[in-house]
């Protein structure tokens, strides 16, 4: 067997794998013999069919199947000592017809070949790292939530401004019988404040749903329904008050924060609404860590140049899926995956330029901070090292979470890469500044 490698140019080459009979003529000899042991032809005792009759029903496709054998496993290997980084996979040049009796066969694959090119992580432009700053109004209202949650809930007989209110709304032509609590500031308009004030629990009055609420999410919990039919919701509703609740606020004293924190840590309004920012601004950091990565890498893309073998990648993608596609189909599918390709030669470049490879223990560590993080929020704060370990252990039985825990992995370690070596600039905006400048409109 002789193999041969014409480079066409810096993307694409062709190899051309010479096989002789003897490369393979032991190995189908040995499978016809042990066809003829087993073959059931009529007129023929078992094991007695003449091997003529054997090799005229089944010598070329053993030699076929064989011949591929040898071509896979060979061209792989000659892959692997040149050392060859390819994209897509070879692609063999077809031949109209074979002459497998021939004393010599020969075949020839097509390669495309993955560029060489150097990646500068501090690129020229600076990508903007966002950092969410809670502000003043974010973090009373986080202040006013945590009151309302440790306070207590006192009932009353009368309907009155700043109550919490159980409905039960009624419309029988549109089905509608269905329960549920609002607050008094979720109303809208005096008008109907003063209706509901001027009712008595349990008194049925009819009001018009347009108008009724500041916000649709709440009308459509009143009416049991969601947001996207309203607008086949009725005009009107009848509203019964079941239940007035007055809500009284917890004091900001240490016992409260010392229910939230752990004890002695907060012992002022002052340390309480640090506390809270600080919080507020920790859960934003997956967001703007999110966008980080997603600029730097829409940069590192615009940024580093180099040529694709676009028109073997897309004969390759016109036979790599299940069904066949049209070079124009192969060529659509090409555009809307070549910056994906893109990055994960630059990703890929990174990686081994930089030792920023995972070692297994490394995802086991990183898997068992997520368990711990989980099983937190669930009330389980200790959890045992045999406890993580054994659960790790399933999750790495599973290939899919596996892949999922690395692939979370390996976007840290490039996160945690890119915030010491790319060309950042920190800007500080609060949550609706972010969200204007990040994606353009509010959300």
């Amino acid at each position: 067997m002789q193999i041969t490698r014409t480079d066409v140019d810096a993307l694409n080459a062709k190899v051309a794998i010479s096989i002789e009979q003897k490369d393979f003529s032991e190995k189908v000899d040995k499978i016809l013999k042990d066809y003829r042991k087993n073959a059931n032809i009529p007129g023929f005792r078992k094991g007695h069919v003449p091997m003529g009759m054997i090799k005229k029903q089944y010598e070329t496709a053993v030699t076929a199947d064989e011949v591929n054998k040898l071509l896979q496993e060979n061209l792989n290997n000659y892959i692997q000592e040149e050392k060859l980084e390819l994209l897509g996979n070879p692609l063999p040049v077809m031949q109209d017809d074979i002459d497998w009796k021939a004393d010599n066969l020969d075949f020839e694959f097509e390669l495309g070949l993955a560029p060489s090119f150097k990646v500068k992580v501090k690129g020229k432009k600076a990508v903007t790292h966002f950092k969410i700053e809670a502000d003043k109004k974010m973090v009373e209202e986080q202040v006013g939530y945590i009151q309302k949650q440790y306070g207590k809930i006192e009932s009353q007989s009368s309907i009155e401004e700043g109550f919490e209110l159980s409905l039960h709304a009624v419309n029988e032509e549109a089905e509608i019988d269905n329960s549920s609590t609002i607050e008094w500031d979720q109303l809208k308009g005096k008008k109907n404040s003063d209706a509901l004030k001027g009712a008595q629990l349990n008194e049925a009055i009819v009001l018009k749903t347009k108008g009724l609420f500041k916000e649709d999410h709440v009308l459509a919990r009143v009416l049991g329904t969601t947001v996207d039919k309203l607008a086949d919701a009725p005009k009107e509703i009848s509203l019964t008050v079941t239940e007035a609740n007055k809500r009284i606020l917890a004091d900001l004293d240490q016992e409260l924060f010392d229910k939230l924190y752990e004890p002695g840590t907060v012992k002022t309004v002052t340390d309480l609404k640090g506390k809270i920012k600080e919080g507020i601004e920790k859960q934003f950091e997956q967001q703007t860590e999110q966008k980080l990565l997603n600029d730097v890498t829409e940069s590192l893309i615009s940024e580093t140049k180099f040529d694709l073998p676009k028109e073997f990648l897309i004969r390759w993608l016109q036979n790599s899926g299940e069904q066949p596609l049209s070079e124009e189909e192969a060529a659509e599918e090409y555009e809307k995956s070549e910056k994906g390709i893109r990055y994960q030669l630059i990703e890929g470049a990174l990686i081994k330029e930089n030792d920023l490879q995972i070692q297994f223990e490394e995802l086991q560590n990183f898997a068992k901070e997520m368990i711990k993080k989980q099983m937190a929020q669930y009330g389980q704060l200790n959890p045992s090292d045999k406890e993580l370990d054994e659960i790790a252990a399933r999750i790495f039985s599973n290939q899919e979470e596996t892949k999922r825990l690395s692939d979370q992995l390996m976007s840290q370690k490039l996160l945690d890469f890119y915030k010491e070596n790319a060309n950042l600039k920190v800007k500080k905006v609060n949550y609706e500044t972010f969200v204007k400048e990040a994606y353009g409109a509010a959300q």
